[in-house]
């Protein structure tokens, strides 16, 4: 495909966006920008999350991955469907009863201000950096198929990539972010369905491929390996918990919905229209590894280096192996899944910056409604500049170990989250909340000292997903020993 037809291509599906983004978002006030005006249909809600939960990274990633681990992931996607009933069923209930527009303001009914804003800043940092991260493969793939064939640096690429971003959501907020991303999640399972019939067309001989080793989905086998069930399982488990029931992001479209018990409806269907999503994506994957293998395609790079995972499904896609449906499908497709999660991170770190570490809400009478709107403008505008120079950064330093480095970092910020919420939630204790930004800190060193360890320590035993788990634990027990003495 060349870069001419690219760009139409994006400009077409954006220009539809746009359109949609405008007639959301025209009469959206305050309260439409952070929490939908609590009005938002369940339905509607639950095509759009799987919209902002698969990201661009896993368009590529889900299918690259069945070469080496077969559908191993699809064993933490049925932790996540467990995940998402407990946040259905524990979590829903108790935002509703506090009427919270930031999730972390229970923190602060719970147990203080020290507390409120360490769960504020933990959610700024790892949303940042995992939301550039994301775009930051978005760009890589622009640059690659647009940018670079037409001489365009990059920085252009990462302010127009999160230019786009920022048009899509400044006016309307989760408003917008909601049929928005129901377009682009439409966009997203049809682009993965027809190249899944195309692929077929094509001629790939799939008899026997439940037997295959690409299709293989369970691992018993042991459990020092990374794909073993039960440590994808319960991954998945805790995983959904702390990175969509105590994520800004994700919870804000949730919580738009009109009662808790729409909300549950959301969650519960959403988390079945996901396996179905993955499935496909997983599914695709075993295909064009098939059509590589029957067809003598050499997977490897202008250099002769074997491709990455990532890389299969672009290069086959846009490689006219296929018919050029199949290339513009993996555009829209691609597009559609990095803009989506991109562009529900940037309305989350918009309004958790502004209700959380600003203390702007309506709620305080010192506060007008054309204050708060003139703030969340300037917050909105600041988060979209920040997310443009945190893409640069990482396209300066671009490794791969650099990328997972970060991914790492993310990951480790959401165990401290979970384990004070799980205190918050199961025990009736205080604690000295000054003294919660240590264990916030400390909690993820332990957790990092014990992870390059591991090996050593525990007979050859690494680490992967449990990292989350004992980052939450620790934080725990870091709070059991700030206890407040009891009063008589």
């Amino acid at each position: 495909m060349n870069p001419l037809t690219i760009l139409i291509v994006i400009a077409c599906y954006f220009a539809l966006l746009f359109f949609i983004s405008y007639l959301a978002g025209r009469k959206a006030d305050n309260a439409g920008f952070f929490s939908g005006n609590r009005s938002s249909n369940w339905l509607l809600v639950a095509m759009s999350t799987i919209g902002a939960a698969i990201s661009g990274v896993t368009f590529v990633s889900v299918p690259g991955m069945v070469a080496t681990s077969g559908w191993a992931y699809m064993q933490m996607v049925l932790g996540f469907t467990v995940g998402q009933i407990i946040i259905a069923y524990v979590l829903i209930p108790l935002y509703y009863k506090l009427n919270l527009t930031s999730i972390y303001q229970y923190l602060q009914q719970r147990f203080g201000m020290n507390t409120y804003k360490s769960g504020a800043w933990l959610f700024f940092v790892s949303k940042m950096l995992g939301a550039s991260v994301r775009l930051f493969v978005v760009g890589e793939v622009l640059q690659l198929l647009v940018f670079g064939p037409l001489g365009i640096p990059f920085w252009v690429n990462a302010i127009f990539t999160v230019l786009i971003v920022y048009l899509c959501t400044f006016k309307g907020g989760v408003k917008s972010l909601i049929w928005t991303d129901l377009l682009k999640t439409c966009c997203l399972i049809l682009s993965v369905a027809l190249c899944i019939y195309f692929v077929l067309r094509a001629g790939v001989n799939i008899e026997g491929w439940t037997s295959s080793d690409m299709t293989r989905t369970f691992f018993f086998d042991n459990p020092k390996e990374g794909t073993y069930f039960w440590k994808q399982f319960l991954a998945g488990i805790f995983r959904v918990i702390a990175i969509t029931g105590l994520d800004q992001d994700l919870m804000q479209r949730t919580l738009s919905c009109k009662n808790p018990r729409e909300s549950q409806k959301n969650l519960i269907v959403g988390a079945m229209m996901q396996i179905v999503v993955i499935g496909l994506f997983l599914f695709l994957g075993f295909l064009l590894y098939s059509y590589a293998n029957q067809t003598g395609v050499a997977l490897v790079n202008a250099d002769g280096a074997p491709l990455k995972g990532d890389d299969v499904f672009p290069f086959l896609a846009t490689g006219n192996y296929f018919p050029v449906i199949v290339g513009v499908l993996f555009i829209i497709g691609f597009i559609a899944a990095a803009y989506s999660a991109a562009g529900s991170a940037l309305t989350a770190l918009t309004t958790s910056f502004t209700i959380d570490i600003l203390n702007k809400t309506a709620d305080q009478k010192r506060e007008s409604e054309t204050s708060i709107a003139r703030t969340r403008t300037l917050v909105h505008v600041g988060m979209a500049l920040l997310m443009a120079i945190c893409i640069y950064v990482i396209h300066l330093l671009n490794n791969d170990s650099v990328i997972q480095t970060v991914y790492k970092v993310a990951s480790y910020t959401y165990g401290p989250l979970l384990g004070m919420f799980c205190f918050g939630i199961f025990t009736k204790k205080q604690v000295r909340d000054r003294w919660i930004p240590v264990v916030v800190i400390l909690a993820p060193v332990i957790t990092w000292i014990i992870d390059v360890n591991s090996a050593m320590w525990f007979n050859g035993y690494v680490f992967s997903h449990e990292r989350l788990i004992l980052n939450a634990l620790l934080t725990f027990v870091g709070m059991l020993c700030l206890l407040k003495p009891t009063k008589k």
